[in-house]
């Protein structure tokens, strides 16, 4: 990729979009699995550019968003302790809990601050041998060959004032969950480009085989989205199965092999759950028994917490393509991303906070 801008070409995203117009005969439903993908095609009006016989739904492609509620709660009683330093990226210091969320934490006088990488909390934990440090890894396998770095230079250093309070989730998984379920309406998927840029798309293989629908590895552009959909709908209108991998400047079908060995050395599979989906099997990630001694949960003995989730927030539903966020009845009036209700509406990459900062109410 020599620029951004070739990706950001009106002219060229209109041609895809006139192709698409010229293959549908018929309605179908596209899910993008990220949150910043939703973002681009909020911002830039894609979805309704296309015919009316394209539904692009939203899927639970936001690792802040599906982070449980109570995961969120034991994060604030962790930060809370007078011997932790509490290290998170910055767009999770916003999600509320139960009562409060890690900024309302550090305004009573609590230690929390925002880092860029997992290993600056690493060094935090070097320079303060006298606090307990704490990072917040959340994420899907994108962020986790970093965090699997932190957790493995930390054993290195013989640290054992640093642990992570892990909320890995997984997207193969979730994507079988949701082709799995019995009000599925998705019948075809956007796949996320960085998750695959990490763990290539072999994984992705025996889904679109098992369920027979078209899977499309896509980039964060418009031009990239418009071609990915193009392809989907290509695929469904032939009646084909398979993956497609559009965003080939960045992922090849084996992934970034190093990184994954990195995770394997830190990290197995666990069961997860996901805020308002449930509990999906083998779709997290959690501290191998090597590495057990850096697991915040046991070390600061928060794994009994539990939540409620609030009956008027529909981010389940609207997660699982099955509502958009104009449909919330708090949308814009209770929920807002001053006073949000749910994590899709004050994280970045959140579909409700895409909905309210363009002004999209249908």
């Amino acid at each position: 990729m020599k620029y951004v801008d070739e990706y950001r070409s009106e002219a060229d995203t209109l041609a895809f979009v006139r192709r698409i117009r010229k293959a549908v005969t018929r309605p179908w439903s596209v899910m993008e699995i990220c949150g910043g993908q939703t973002h681009t095609i909020i911002k830039s009006g894609l979805d309704r550019l296309l015919p009316e016989e394209i539904t692009l739904v939203h899927g639970p492609g936001c690792p802040v968003c599906v982070t449980p509620l109570e995961q969120i709660d034991r994060a604030i009683a962790i930060a809370g302790r007078p011997e932790v330093i509490f290290t998170s990226f910055g767009d999770m210091l916003r999600v509320p809990g139960t009562t409060t969320d890690l900024l309302s934490v550090k305004a009573r006088g609590g230690d929390v601050r925002m880092v860029y990488s997992p290993l600056d909390a690493v060094r935090l934990a070097e320079k303060h041998p006298d606090r307990e440090v704490v990072f917040f890894a959340v994420g899907f396998e994108t962020t986790a060959p970093a965090n699997a770095m932190a957790v493995y230079q930390a054993s290195k250093l013989g640290l054992r004032n640093f642990s992570v309070l892990v909320s890995h989730v997984l997207v193969p998984p979730a994507m079988e969950a949701l082709l799995g379920a019995e009000d599925n309406t998705v019948q075809a998927f956007l796949a996320a480009g960085h998750v695959c840029t990490v763990m290539g798309y072999e994984e992705y293989l025996p889904i679109a085989e098992r369920y027979r629908v078209p899977i499309v590895v896509t980039g964060f552009e418009p031009l990239d989205l418009a071609h990915g959909v193009c392809l989907a709908v290509e695929m469904l209108e032939a009646g084909r199965h398979g993956v497609e991998n559009q965003y080939r400047r960045a992922v090849t079908r084996a992934g970034n092999v190093p990184a994954q060995n990195a995770i394997r050395e830190v990290f197995e599979p666990c069961d997860r759950a996901w805020r308002g989906i449930g509990v999906i099997p083998a779709s997290g990630y959690r501290l191998r028994a090597p590495y057990r001694a850096y697991d915040a949960e046991a070390k600061f003995d928060v794994g009994h917490v539990t939540a409620v989730e609030s009956p008027v927030c529909i981010a389940g539903q609207i997660m699982k393509g099955l509502k958009k966020p104009h449909e919330c009845a708090a949308f814009g009036t209770r929920c807002t991303p001053e006073h949000p209700l749910g994590a899709p509406m004050v994280s970045s990459e959140g579909a409700c906070a895409a909905y309210h900062q363009y002004k999209r109410a249908g």
